[in-house]
């Protein structure tokens, strides 16, 4: 994986992605000690890697602050069914 700089903006909660001056997106709600990952907003022309790889890097960031993940997007949904590495990410009972 190549490092992106992932950031979290708290106050539109949303973890963002500057590349080439375009902005990446992924919204997000919380509840609990769970982060529901409801949307992912790519520019157009951005390469596929740079998804898998901002999608990565903010996993990284829910599993450093020990939270659960709940997908609700459906291209983070199909991530994490092609990288079952981050199955242990998923709250109790939640399949993907």
């Amino acid at each position: 994986m190549s490092e992106v700089a992932v950031k979290d903006n708290d106050f539109l909660r949303q973890f963002e992605l500057r590349i080439d001056g375009k902005l990446a997106k992924i919204e997000y709600s919380s509840q609990e000690k769970k982060i529901f990952l409801t949307k992912l907003v790519m520019p157009e022309n951005f390469e596929d890697h740079f998804k898998d790889d901002f999608i990565e890097s903010v996993l990284h960031i829910v599993e450093k602050r020990n939270l659960r993940v709940v997908p609700t997007s459906p291209e983070i949904a199909r991530f994490l069914r092609k990288h079952k590495e981050y199955k242990d990410l998923l709250p109790v009972g939640i399949r993907i």
